[in-house]
Formats: structure tokens, C-alpha cells, sequence
């Protein structure tokens, strides 16, 4: 059913059917999800491929990290499309990027072919990320775009956390382990490209969309700027989507109409602003951003080589096993964004903790060369990353001019994204001289330097009011 632009189409919107809303969010889910399941399905699989293909761990660190600086050139680049073109063909082009990158991997023969679809898989994250939680927020119902934040986290967080259990559990069970988790994939993305046709076009059909913001909340940037911040990699989605989904201005509410508090995105949001850091917060800026961003290294080595150690140094030859590790450290840092306001105080010093003590677990687990370490390192670094992202966005939102403030939140998560990348790939240069082992207690050492240099210079942090 098409839904037109303009007054027809806010009307449209503001009579909807509890549900028309409903069934629409569900296909923005899943939309969101299947996009997200499909950046994470070749997780476990990394070690057939590097036997089918006859490449080394260094070039399965490079696969990752090409897919990681995909998302961050998609976000950067691409930024603020749906806030000009629309949300739903920016969702549909999303979708289609993600169906030629199944169709890539279904095909991959080659290293450099694996390359061509991890890019396409970056970038269709990027553009879903925005987009989806954009139209989430403006799908809900009034007074319920905290709730739709949430639902935005779980899309992602769950699409991240489910690709590595599909493609362990069909490459573990099912013919064509390299296969079948693609066929799968692709299906439900061209179910979900399908399903778009009953989706309103929500940037149009409401031009205003309410949503409830604590009082030092200001401007973030343009809406698909703050959902790209969001949820670009999952860990943000829960404090950006719910604090500050969009581009907000407080405008002037009678007493009998409503609150000051009720912001609207407007008609014709910009687009996104340049990275940039304000001089007067570069020093807390940076503390947070290389807190948060060693939760990142860990995660990155350990989605790019946890099936290498556990294939070659543990013996362990399960691709679950290997999924795992990666669906807990995913489903750990979307819990740690959800505690991060119960220990927004002292936030630094709890996910500086909760990373030492994942570095350490990573050491045993090199040292022993067994799971168990490895696996409570997953939550471990997970919940620290996840509270610790969450300091950093309450930072710029907290301590940002309103003007310059979506400049700030991509300059954070380009940081984010880089430290996801390049300390993968220099494990997996390591590997080779090294020894798996060696590379992986020398990454933890690293990380645990980082970090305790990171918190021993913060300083306490006020609550601003």
C-alpha cells in the first residue's frame, strides 16, 4: 500500500491502527535484525574459510577489519541520507546492499571476494543503523519513543547476536557449512525488502515527532545521525536512541498544550556534521573514547580470532562453541548499556575494572589454552564496553554545545570503529612471528596498559543538572 507525502500522509500516520503501527515496527525489526545477523555470519566460520580458501589468520583479521572501516566510511559518508531521501528507501537500499553481499559470500571463491562482501555488509549497516532507528522512533505511538529505542537495541543487538548461532549451528548440522547460513539470510532480507511495501513513509506523513528528553538533553545532530551513532555497531544503541533520537529543539509549549520538554524533529533536518571535538572537552573526550574504544579492540579480536584459538590452540573444533563467545560478549554489551545509568558516577572506574579483569581472563586463556576463561572474558569485557560507551555519549551530551554536538558523536564512534579494526588486524600480524598465543597475552598486556593509564587519568565525573 503506498502512503503519500504531506498532510494526507500525517494524517494517515496520526489515525493509524494500533495495528498498522505494529505491523510495520515489526518489519522495521526484522528488517533491522536479518541486516545485522547477516554482518556477523561469518564469525564462526572464519576457520573454513581459511581452509577452503588457503589463507592465513592474518587475512581472516583483515576480513574483519575491512568490514569494520566499511561501517565507519558509511557513517561518515553517508550520514543524513534518510533524513533527505527518506527513511524507508534508505531501509530498501540497505536491504538490497545486504542481498548482494549474501549473494557475494554465496558465490566467494577468493580471499579478495570475501573482501568485496564484507565492504557491502559495512555499508549496509551503516545505512540501516540510521534509518531504522529513525523510523522506529517515529513509528511509535505518543509517549512511547523510549520504548522504541529499546526496540531498536534489541533489533540490532539480537540480529549481531543470532548470526553467529545461525551459521554454528547449519555449519555445524547442515549441508554446505560455507552455504547454508547464506541461503537463510538471503531469504529473510528478500522477505523483508517485500515486506516494505505495507511500511509508511514516517519522515514525511509526520513532520513531528515527540519525544520525551531529560532536562540537560540538546540537540545531537540530524535523526539518522543519532540512530548511525545509536546502534551502528549495537553497543550505543540503548543511551543515543532513547536520550536523543534525532535532531531536537525545545520549542515553545503553551502551559495547557504540554511540556517544554516535548521536542520535535524538524521539517527539514540537515545534514550531518563533520567529526569534530570542542577544545574545552578534548581531554575527557579522549579518555572516554579510548576507554570505550579498548572495549572495541577486545571485541574485534576476539569475533576475528576466537574460532582460530579455539580450531588450533584449545582443539576445540565446534563452530557453537566458537558462536558463543561472540553472541555473550554481544548480548553482554547491550545489558551494559542498559546498567550504565546505575553507575553513571563512577562509570569509568567500573568499565575500566571490568576490562582489566577481561584482559586478564584473555591471558589465562592463552596461557591454558581452554574455553572457560575465554568465554567469561566475553561477558566480562561486554558489560564493561557497554557502560563504558554509554559514559561517553552521557560526556557529549552532557558537555557539548547543541550546535556542534552530532560532529562530536561521529568523531566518538570513528574512534570506536578504528580501534574495532586495527588491532585485529595487528593480532593477526602478530600470529605469524608470534604464535597465536604469544600474539594474544601481548594484545592483553596492551589493553591492560591502556586502560589503566586511561582510568588512573580521569578525573570523578559531575553529575550535570
Amino acid at each position: 500500500m503506498a502512503f503519500r507525502k504531506g498532510s494526507a500522509g500525517l494524517a494517515m500516520l496520526g489515525a493509524a491502527p494500533v495495528e498498522r503501527r505494529l505491523i510495520s515496527t515489526i518489519v522495521i525489526m526484522g528488517a533491522f535484525w536479518a541486516t545485522m545477523a547477516g554482518t556477523t555470519i561469518p564469525t564462526p566460520l572464519y576457520p573454513l574459510y581459511e581452509r577452503a580458501f588457503g589463507f592465513g589468520a592474518l587475512a581472516v583479521t583483515v576480513i574483519f577489519g575491512v568490514y569494520a572501516l566499511a561501517v565507519v566510511a558509511g557513517l561518515l559518508s553517508l550520514g543524513g541520507l534518510s533524513d533527505r531521501l527518506g527513511r524507508r528507501p534508505i531501509v530498501a537500499v540497505a536491504l538490497a546492499l545486504a542481498v548482494l553481499a549474501t549473494v557475494v559470500f554465496l558465490l566467494a571463491g577468493n580471499l579478495a571476494e570475501l573482501l568485496v562482501g564484507r565492504v557491502l555488509s559495512g555499508l549496509a549497516a551503516a545505512l540501516m543503523t540510521g534509518a531504522a532507528t529513525a523510523q522506529l522512533a517515529e513509528l511509535a505511538a505518543p509517549g512511547g519513543h523510549t520504548r522504541a529505542g529499546r526496540l531498536a537495541l534489541g533489533a540490532n543487538m539480537g540480529g549481531l547476536a543470532s548470526g553467529p548461532l545461525l551459521a554454528g549451528l547449519l555449519g555445524e548440522y547442515a549441508p554446505w557449512p560455507l552455504r547454508s547460513s547464506w541461503w537463510v539470510i538471503g531469504a529473510l532480507l528478500l522477505l523483508a525488502l517485500a515486506a516494505l511495501a505495507v511500511v509508511p513513509e514516517t519522515l514525511h506523513a509526520r513532520r513531528a515527532v515527540p519525544i520525551r528528553l531529560p532536562e540537560s538533553s540538546e540537540p545531537v545532530g540530524t535523526a539518522e545521525q543519532a540512530g548511525s551513532a545509536a546502534v551502528a555497531m549495537g553497543p550505543a544503541g540503548g543511551t543515543v536512541a532513547t536520550r536523543n533520537p534525532g535532531p531536537m529543539t525545545r520549542p515553545r509549549v503553551p502551559a495547557e498544550t504540554g511540556s517544554a520538554d516535548r521536542a520535535v524533529v524538524p521539517r527539514n533536518p540537515g545534514s550531518g556534521r563533520r567529526p569534530s571535538v570542542p577544545a574545552e572537552i578534548r581531554g575527557p573526550f579522549w579518555r572516554a573514547a579510548l576507554l570505550a574504544g579498548s572495549g572495541f579492540a577486545v571485541l574485534g579480536v576476539l569475533t576475528a580470532v576466537t574460532g582460530l584459538f579455539l580450531a588450533e590452540v584449545a582443539h576445540i573444533h565446534s563452530l557453537l562453541a566458537t558462536a558463543s563467545i561472540v553472541t555473550v560478549a554481544f548480548v553482554c554489551i547491550g545489558l551494559g548499556q542498559l546498567l550504565e545509568k546505575r553507575v553513571e558516577r563512577v562509570a569509568s572506574l567500573v568499565s575500566g575494572a571490568g576490562l582489566l579483569v577481561g584482559a586478564g581472563l584473555i591471558a589465562m586463556a592463552m596461557a591454558t589454552a581452554t574455553y572457560p576463561p575465554l568465554l567469561c572474558a566475553a561477558v566480562s569485557t561486554g558489560l564493561a564496553t557497554g557502560i563504558a560507551i554509554g559514559h561517553g555519549i552521557t560526556l557529549i551530551n552532557t558537555r557539548t554545545p547543541a550546535a556542534g554536538r552530532g560532529g562530536t558523536v561521529s568523531a566518538f564512534f570513528a574512534v570506536l570503529y578504528i580501534m574495532l579494526a586495527l588491532p585485529a588486524i595487528g593480532v593477526g600480524a602478530l600470529i605469524g612471528p608470534l604464535g597465536l598465543r604469544t600474539a594474544g597475552t601481548v594484545f592483553a598486556a596492551v589493553v591492560a596498559i591502556l586502560v589503566v593509564t586511561v582510568v588512573a587519568t580521569a578525573r570523578p565525573q559531575v553529575r550535570v543538572h
